[in-house]
């Protein structure tokens, strides 16, 4: 049965617990807006409106797919209502990921009314993704990517949010990331000074969340326009920038956008008495490595869970393609059967396969166990939806017949695949574009496939797919790959994903000398130096 839609339209989201007798979610003016909605068998369920149209447009032409950034034309007061409405849609995926039935959000029902669509009653929007859309309800079904939004202390979130206030320069998608949003490790035992040396003014709240370890909180700044925003961010905040900013913006968006993974990071910068690090991106540039893994630095991140604190319809559909890639990914990589503690940390393991940090003396070796570990509920959040919507992989533990097992942190669940090789040749097909290609050439040499024959090959699978509204196939080829030895298929593709990220990571790294200064990288440096130390002694 699906879930039921929390309308997107709103300014504001209060949920009360599925006991309650009705739920009442109000506008942001009074009762404006206002709708009710009756819970029967643990289902959300909408009341009738007097105006009801359908908001799932999933019959459009394939796109021609462009990244390309017009000059900014908003006002200040637009940017300002265009922010408010990001949160507001937040605030409302974050409500709808409190169902009860949250798990099966992912399982869309049928996708459209539309006349244009009903001849082709199997049409999936991984197949045809529209990343043109500017709206939220052009999203491919109702509740569309809400297992994206983690649940954190409201305070702790307005405290976050409020940051984001700080700067004039238009931010269109943020998130927070990192052990200072979500703990690695138990609570620490910080004195005021010591919490001070790290945030100057905590509020109660951010002090609370960080439990006795104090932090700097990392956060991710996606922008419509690089240069526009660096030269409203310099005028505001020169003190950010290390000496590259006195050569202009012009200087500081050609270092972001030509060198490394295509993100400009200013840490160690204290705002409102927290001590922050954030990462600006060219929304086209986080979109285009979330659909296509075209290097995984930021695809990797959010890999892992994170605190959304403004949306965007075009991200949230970029990313809901990035986790099920993961999802596949890592499937390809376990055995038929495992646990979730397994699969996340597999998942999680993808972006530091390739990643210097971990070769070297600088990052806690333990890093990815520690991840997992004391976010397993996150990630069961983020991913439970999904493995619910894949028809080769499902639970198979009999926690899952208690109602709320999606917050259940009782046990460790286990999972079992359909390891059958055409359904393992389909999820091959259907990896990201960029990443999937460089897996098919690591195979023609490994076959030794005649280029042309190869060509042809791939030419004929692409026509197949061009206009239709199946689901992508795998063919021969993707078959054979997934028949070759489980140890010789896990290795392909963790090659694969070390090519993918070890370049865009390392020149990021080497970037970040000239964004942040030398004093400033030696200093994260050095406290990389005392993570990976710290981490030694604990294994010991």
């Amino acid at each position: 049965m699906a879930l039921h839609p929390i309308p997107r339209n709103l300014t504001d989201a209060s949920v009360m617990r599925r006991h309650s007798a009705f739920l009442l979610i109000a506008g942001k003016s009074g009762l404006r807006n206002a709708r009710t909605y009756h819970i029967q068998s643990g289902l959300i369920r909408a009341s009738p409106s007097r105006s009801t149209t359908t908001r799932r447009p999933l019959a459009y032409a394939a796109p021609t797919r462009s990244f390309a950034s017009n000059p900014p034309t908003k006002s200040s007061k637009d940017e300002e209502t265009t922010a408010h409405q990001e949160e507001y849609e937040s605030d409302s995926a974050t409500a709808a990921a409190q169902s009860p039935n949250e798990p099966y959000s992912q399982k869309s029902g049928k996708s459209s009314t539309s006349s244009s669509v009903t001849d082709h009653s199997e049409y999936d929007w991984e197949e045809e993704p529209n990343f043109n859309i500017e709206k939220f309800t052009q999203l491919p079904y109702e509740n569309f990517g809400v297992n994206q939004h983690m649940i954190i202390d409201r305070e702790f979130k307005e405290a976050l949010r409020q940051l984001l206030w700080k700067f004039r320069a238009p931010i269109r998608y943020a998130f927070a990331y990192g052990s200072g949003v979500f703990p690695q490790s138990k609570g620490g035992t910080a004195t005021e000074a010591e919490i001070k040396a790290v945030h100057p003014r905590a509020p109660v709240s951010v002090q609370k969340a960080q439990n006795g370890s104090p932090k700097m909180i990392d956060f991710i700044f996606g922008v419509s326009h690089t240069q526009h925003w660096h030269s409203l961010n310099l005028s505001q905040y020169r003190n950010h920038y290390s000496a590259l900013g006195a050569l202009g913006s012009g200087a500081v968006s050609h270092v972001q956008d030509k060198w490394g993974a295509g993100v400009y990071f200013n840490p160690y910068v204290t705002v409102e008495g927290i001590q922050i690090k954030y990462g600006v991106v060219n929304l086209d540039t986080l979109c285009r490595d979330l659909s296509e893994w075209d290097s995984l630095y930021l695809a990797g991140r959010l890999h892992k869970p994170v605190k959304i604190l403004r949306d965007d319809p075009r991200v949230r559909l970029s990313n809901q393609i990035n986790l099920l890639s993961a999802l596949r990914t890592a499937l390809l990589l376990l055995p038929p059967k495992f646990t979730e503690q397994e699969l996340y940390a597999t998942i999680a393991g993808i972006s530091y396969l390739g990643d210097p940090r971990m070769s070297l003396p600088t990052e806690n070796p333990k890093k990815v166990s520690n991840i997992v570990s004391h976010n397993m509920l996150n990630f069961r959040r983020l991913y439970a939806p999904l493995v619910e919507s894949l028809p080769n992989v499902r639970f198979d533990d009999p926690s899952c017949s208690s109602p709320d097992w999606i917050d259940s942190n009782n046990s460790v669940l286990n999972l079992e695949q359909d390891m059958d090789p055409i359904k393992r040749g389909n999820m091959v097909r259907r990896l990201p574009k960029a990443f999937r290609s460089k897996l098919y050439f690591e195979y023609q040499k490994k076959f030794q496939i005649p280029r042309l024959e190869f060509n042809k090959m791939m030419d004929e699978s692409a026509n197949e797919d061009t206009g239709s509204f199946k689901r992508q196939q795998g063919g021969r080829f993707e078959q054979r790959i997934v028949q070759q030895p489980p140890q010789e298929v896990r290795d392909a593709i963790r090659g694969v994903i070390k090519k993918t990220i070890s370049w865009p990571s390392t020149s990021q790294s080497m970037k970040s000398f000239v964004t942040a200064g030398f004093s400033r990288g030696f200093r994260y440096l050095g406290e990389k130096l005392g993570k990976y130390r710290q981490g030694s002694k604990d294994k010991k």
